[in-house]
C-alpha cells in the first residue's frame, strides 16, 4: 500500500500485504493505527501518496473505475443515507448509483433486508433508525451490487450480541461463496471467531501478520498482540474498555 498522509501526519508507513482471495482479513490495531486508512485506500477514497493498491490486477489509481466495480466499502453512519427516505427507497436509490440493473433489483432488495433482519422496518424512514439498525443498512447497501471484495471498518460495533452473531454467519456465508472480506477490528475475540488471516496494524507499520489457524486461543492472539507492538496491557484495557 505504500505510504498515505493524512493531513500532515503519516497515517501509513511503507504497508506491504498480500490479502488472498476469497478469505477473511482481519485488520487489528488501536485507534490511529491506519487501520481505517487502509480500507479507504482499498476502496479508492483515498490514494497513496507512493507505492500502489492492487484489486484484482486493477490499480487504483490507473484503473479506480475497475476497482469501485469490484470493491464495497459498508459505510453506516447517518450521512450515508437520506434520512427522509425508507430503507427500501435507500436501497433503491443507490442500487440504481451503482448500475445495478432494474431487471431483479426489487428481489434483490427483499433479499438483503431479509439478510440483514431489516425487513419489518424496510418502510420506516431511515432518520427513525438505531446505529445498530444503520449499521445493518450500510452492509446491504454495500451488497446490492454483489462485489467481490467487501470491506467492514468495525462492523458490529454498535450491534448486541444475537445481531451480531447474525451479521458474522452472514459474513461466512459470502466469505464460503468467495468473497473476499477486510475487516478492521479491536476485538480479539471476534477476529479470532471470523478471520482466516491477520495483520497487526501499530503506529502505521504492519507489526505482525499470521494465519489465524495457528493461533490456537484469545490469549494466544494476545499475547502475539503485545510480542509484536508497543502497546501495554493498561493503554488496552483503557481504550478498548477491558473488552480484550
Amino acid at each position: 500500500m505504500g505510504r498515505e498522509r493524512s493531513g500532515n501526519t503519516l497515517a501509513l508507513d511503507n504497508v506491504s500485504l498480500t490479502i488472498p482471495t476469497g478469505r477473511i482479513f482481519v485488520l487489528l490495531g488501536p485507534n490511529g493505527s491506519g487501520k481505517t486508512t487502509a480500507l479507504k485506500l482499498i476502496s479508492t477514497v483515498l490514494l497513496p501518496d507512493s507505492g500502489r493498491v492492487v484489486v484484482n490486477d486493477a490499480d487504483t489509481q490507473t484503473n479506480a473505475s475497475d476497482v469501485r466495480r469490484q470493491v464495497s466499502f459498508a459505510v453506516a453512519t447517518e450521512r450515508s443515507f437520506f434520512p427522509r427516505l425508507s430503507a427500501r427507497e435507500n436501497l433503491d436509490f443507490f442500487a440504481a448509483l451503482d448500475n445495478v440493473s432494474r431487471t431483479g433489483r426489487d428481489q434483490r432488495t427483499e433479499e438483503l433486508l431479509a439478510a440483514t433482519s431489516l425487513l419489518d422496518a424496510a418502510d420506516t424512514l431511515v432518520m427513525k433508525f438505531s446505529s445498530g439498525m444503520y449499521q445493518r443498512l450500510g452492509l446491504a447497501r454495500a451488497l446490492m451490487k454483489r462485489p467481490p471484495v467487501l470491506l467492514l471498518d468495525e462492523p458490529t460495533r454498535s450491534l448486541d450480541p444475537a445481531a451480531a452473531a447474525h451479521f458474522w454467519a452472514l459474513i461466512r456465508d459470502l466469505s464460503g461463496a468467495g468473497n473476499t472480506i477486510v475487516i478492521t477490528s479491536h476485538n480479539f475475540h471476534e477476529a479470532l471467531a471470523v478471520g482466516n488471516e491477520l495483520a497487526i496494524l501499530s503506529r502505521g507499520k504492519v507489526a505482525g501478520t499470521r494465519t489465524l489457524a495457528a493461533i490456537p486461543t484469545v490469549d494466544a492472539l494476545r499475547a502475539f498482540y503485545f510480542e509484536t507492538t508497543s502497546e501495554s496491557d493498561e493503554l488496552l484495557a483503557a481504550e478498548y474498555g477491558g473488552r480484550h
